[in-house]
């Protein structure tokens, strides 16, 4: 007698950030992931939604002198300092390296003026292999006194439209949390085009060792990021899904498939992970092992049906 082998019924996990269809709702964040190529060791790649690369200038940076991370309560502090091989030698050596991998990566990028910007994602604009960019908008103008784009609402818009007249691709927001009122900048960078927003960046915190009397980093302050920021990150995720009509990809101490089910009701149709990878280089691929589960346990059609499903109390 043959046996004929049962197959497991398909999980729709697919959700779409703008013309770009993910197999599923998990990224990994910038600046946590390096150049990808770094965690095919740990991690298989081709399961996960996208991957997102570490912010890439127009020039080379160094980054601030050390030290400049350390662990905090249920979370860490950076102040890397945005170091990078710049967007020339990305080009030639790391998107060479990631033609193999068959999952779209998304490309973040940083700048000092809206010019910047713009050169960077027109040197971008044909390369193969590139499925979006995503725009760090917390970096300083130093034509605007050092301001960061994304704390004032035409700053952050002007930013968006170069970008977008610059490439063909969907471009996704980044949006810093250290506003009065983050779904403000929200509105205004989906009015200049954006395909989607990603929230949120690190919130800027500080250290001091008490023994010495001085601040941990050298750069005296940093970035705040880990599962102490999640609650912000939800409140924050949630607000702007109901302020914009573009897809909203959540961010802010995702550890767990519980984590990503949450965002996902407050309303985020993607999420990132990102300091859980320094914690388990396998949180983002157990997340996608999870959420499958979830689906078939809860008889659910699509895992789109949880985007937004937050119940409210009458």
């Amino acid at each position: 007698m043959e046996f004929v082998e049962s197959k497991a019924p398909a999980v729709d996990l697919r959700v779409s950030i703008g013309s770009l269809s993910l197999k599923n709702p998990i990224m990994t964040a910038s600046g946590t992931f390096g150049y990808a190529k770094e965690f095919e060791p740990y991690v298989n790649l081709h399961r996960l939604g996208a991957v997102v690369v570490k912010g890439i200038s127009l020039l080379p940076r160094g980054g601030n002198p050390p030290p400049r991370i350390i662990e905090t309560s249920c979370g860490m502090l950076n102040a890397i300092g945005l170091e990078n091989v710049g967007v020339e030698r990305f080009i030639s050596e790391k998107m060479d390296s990631l033609k193999g991998v068959n999952v779209p990566v998304v490309v973040n990028i940083l700048g000092d003026t809206v010019q910047e910007y713009r050169e960077i994602s027109k040197r971008l604009a044909d390369v193969d292999g590139i499925a979006a960019i995503e725009v760090n908008i917390s970096c300083p103008n130093v034509k605007k006194g050092g301001v960061a784009f994304g704390t004032v609402p035409e700053m952050a818009a002007a930013v968006t439209a170069a970008v977008k007249e610059s490439c063909s691709v969907p471009v996704i927001v980044k949006l810093s949390p250290n506003v009065s009122d983050i779904t403000v900048i929200a509105r205004a960078v989906e009015e200049a085009g954006a395909d989607a927003v990603s929230l949120i960046n690190t919130l800027i915190g500080m250290a001091i060792d008490h023994h010495t009397r001085r601040p941990v980093l050298a750069n005296v302050i940093g970035g705040l990021s880990g599962p102490a920021i999640k609650p912000v990150a939800l409140r924050m995720v949630f607000q702007v899904s109901q302020a914009v009509a573009i897809p909203v990809i959540g961010i802010g101490g995702i550890e767990t498939v519980d984590d990503v089910i949450q965002f996902m009701l407050a309303g985020a149709t993607a999420v990132q992970i990102g300091t859980a990878n320094f914690i388990n280089p396998r949180a983002s691929e157990e997340a996608v092992e999870g959420l499958s589960r979830y689906v078939v346990d809860q008889q659910l059609r699509s895992v789109r049906e949880l985007i937004g499903g937050l119940i409210l109390a009458d």
